[in-house]
């Protein structure tokens, strides 16, 4: 691998690491239902938390991840001709796919566990029943995983695709060496003789031949 991907694969990992380790961090420091004290008949008290904080660093590291990953690979739909259907591109676009899926999941959950996490208000009435609303376990946790999946598989799409244009030509086609001139050889028979030598003759002998 190539100076540059080693520097982008190790972004990526670390943003990656740290949206998982703040996913996580939010899912243990979340408020709970214990948590919660009613304030009125139709309040509810939340203490603070720093969910709310942590589940957005969760959330914009893997964004920013995911920017990465997308920026330096480019669109590999705008790259797939007639030619370049193979292994590699297979591979790279399965990648691709469950980048996007899992980062969409991960980002929705951490971000939509982040704004519900820290609201305050009215308690919620549930057939005739008042309670107050707090971020399901597992929600954060759940983006984490994700955010971690996602990472992993973006790196992945990645290297398969920067492999598959080192190692051959335009998407699998192997490259043609380059053949810098044509060498002219030359001739390996003497050229053919069309006249014979000639035939020098004694004057005296072309003398008589007049005379004659």
């Amino acid at each position: 691998m190539e100076r540059k991907g080693l520097v982008i694969c190790s972004v990526v990992a670390l943003l990656g690491v740290l949206s998982a380790a703040t996913g996580f961090a939010a899912e243990a420091t979340r408020i709970k239902a214990s948590d919660v004290k009613f304030v009125s008949n139709t309040q509810c008290s939340y203490p603070r938390s720093p969910a709310l904080g942590l589940g957005l660093t969760a959330s914009a590291a893997l964004l920013v991840a995911h920017i990465i990953i997308n920026v330096t690979t480019g669109c590999i739909c705008c790259k797939r001709t007639s030619q370049n259907w193979n292994s590699n591109w297979t591979k790279a676009l399965i990648f691709y796919v469950v980048s996007w899926f899992t980062f969409v999941i991960a980002f929705l959950l951490l971000l939509t566990g982040s704004a519900l996490n820290d609201q305050h208000g009215e308690e919620s009435v549930y057939f005739g029943y008042y309670y107050c609303y707090v971020v399901k376990p597992g929600v954060f946790a759940g983006g984490a995983a994700f955010a971690i999946a996602s990472v992993v598989f973006g790196i992945l799409y990645y290297l398969t695709l920067n492999t598959a244009k080192d190692t051959s030509g335009p998407w699998g086609t192997a490259a043609v060496p380059n053949q810098g001139g044509i060498a002219m050889g030359q001739p390996q028979f003497p050229p053919h003789q069309t006249s014979q030598d000639p035939v020098f003759v004694h004057e005296d002998t072309y003398n008589r031949r007049q005379f004659t």
